[in-house]
């Protein structure tokens, strides 16, 4: 006579109960019971799989898709709560079903294996999620929109090497960042492409003998199709690896921002000023203004790579078709995720409130000869060979140095003794409203032209919103 059922899926071919020690170490941890609503969006796809496999009668495919919607619902008023038994979300949600339904819930797992449960789980989970996260990116280019059409005429000084260089308008330097995190906007979008594809009906790896009708339930989920190799469908995890690459991408994005930011908001620049609702203070001095919203963002790009990192390196030797070390992509995935979606809302505030001080920022334009390459491109405009007026700007430069003025300083008198060909007029050229003006080519720092830069980038993010708010949009 056989046994009643464990609570576990598997163990009828083992002779005893498992170690309290291997438990403890297979059981999925807590938070990996948040793909509740996935299992069980897989799980009524999977009962009208059955219904045409003539496994289930319609009546009982209602029954077990009543206690579905009635299980959800528990689940989300914090009724249902686990227990040590159950090993993971698969078999937490088979205990309930089983608990409401008797045997009739233990039909649902026909045709079907863990493998292919977990790896449609994650996929449905970070197809959602990935709206979530570009929501919260689009709330930081907003702000950064807002900022750089407030300063398209704030005249700062622009850094390479962390040393002055030339003259931008500050908004300019602003919508730099917005570039680079619309780019991880796309990313995100493109990844998506990538990921619509089902890997339900591959059952462990070769696929179902019950369930052949995978693109219906492909097409009840939200995907484009199934994955169209069913071993592939449960040993594959580079769209995890890919989703961590992209949110790695733009946590560097994000620090490098920030870093800015520290450096903006200190005594030293100046140039901006936090409102203390996104600040914070000392415990000992009592006149700090901390930047620590930047700060954190900046430390948790190093937990965003380290995720990225640890997947690949699970990966990089693992042999096909599903194997145990999988159990990790969870673990990387929420890591990652329950950081981005704590920074991005507090780092969209401290950039919408923040206070740029354009007096400030305007003082330190010309600072460290920024003006310099004015210099040289006046000369070359009248012939000078570029190699020659390059020669011809250091020696002015030099003498400014030695005299302790800036180039708008600069006599006629000081030019003929530079060289002869260093007339009056070039002092037209040696203000930072010229040298911005001059760079009016497409995608240069001239107001006219960050004007135009900052249209197309609001088209572009109105782009993005539509594919968030808008079934079935595909690429912006």
């Amino acid at each position: 006579m056989s046994e009643k059922p464990n609570a576990r899926l598997w163990g009828g071919r083992f002779r005893s109960p498992p170690d309290a020690s291997l438990m403890a170490l297979s059981r999925a941890a807590p938070s990996y019971f948040r793909l509740y609503p996935e299992d069980l969006a897989g799980s009524r796809a999977h009962a009208r799989e059955l219904l045409r496999a003539g496994i289930l009668t319609s009546g009982e495919c209602d029954t077990l898709l009543g206690a579905m919607d009635a299980i959800e619902a528990d689940i989300a008023a914090g009724g249902a709560p686990t227990i040590p038994d159950d090993e993971d979300v698969h078999t937490y949600l088979e205990r309930l079903l089983t608990e409401r339904l008797g045997a009739l819930g233990g039909k649902l797992r026909a045709g079907r294996s863990r493998n292919d449960q977990t790896a449609n789980d994650l996929r449905l989970y970070l197809r959602r999620i990935t709206r979530d996260i570009l929501g919260g990116v689009l709330g930081i280019q907003d702000a950064l929109a807002a900022q750089a059409e407030a300063n398209i005429e704030t005249i700062a000084p622009g850094f390479t090497h962390l040393q002055p260089a030339q003259p931008i308008a500050f908004g300019h330097h602003l919508l730099a960042h917005a570039q680079a995190l619309l780019r991880d906007g796309e990313r995100l979008i493109d990844w998506d492409r990538r990921a619509a594809r089902s890997p339900l009906g591959a059952a462990a790896l070769a696929g179902s003998a019950i369930a052949l009708t995978p693109e219906e339930s492909a097409r009840e989920l939200g995907y484009d199709a199934p994955c169209e190799n069913s071993i592939d469908a449960v040993a594959a995890r580079d769209h995890v690896a890919e989703f961590l690459f992209v949110t790695a991408m733009l946590g560097v994005d994000l620090s490098r921002l920030a870093e800015e930011i520290v450096l903006w908001t200190s005594h030293q620049f100046g140039w901006v000023v936090l409102d203390d609702a996104f600040a914070t203070g000392s415990s000992i001095m009592p006149q700090k203004k901390n930047p620590d919203i930047a700060e954190l963002t900046r430390g948790m790009a190093g937990r965003h790579i380290g995720a990225l990192t640890g997947m690949l390196a699970t990966l990089k030797a693992m042999p096909l078709a599903y194997n145990r070390d999988l159990f990790e992509d969870k673990r990387a995935v929420f890591e990652s995720v329950d950081g981005m979606l704590l920074t991005l809302p507090a780092f969209a505030g401290m950039i919408r409130t923040m206070t740029v001080r354009a007096d400030v920022i305007r003082a330190q334009a010309t600072l460290g000869f920024t003006l310099a390459t004015e210099v040289a491109d006046w000369l070359a405009r009248r012939g000078v060979p570029f190699s020659e007026a390059h020669e011809i700007t250091g020696a002015l430069v030099r003498l400014c140095e030695e005299k302790g003025i800036g180039l708008p300083q600069v006599t006629p008198e000081d030019l003929a003794a530079v060289d002869e060909r260093l007339t009056p007029d070039l002092m037209l050229c040696l203000t930072p409203e010229a040298a911005i003006a001059a760079r009016s080519g497409y995608g240069g720092t001239a107001p006219a032209r960050v004007r135009e830069q900052l249209s197309r980038l609001r088209e572009a993010l109105g782009r993005q919103q539509d594919w968030i708010t808008k079934p079935g949009t595909r690429e912006p």
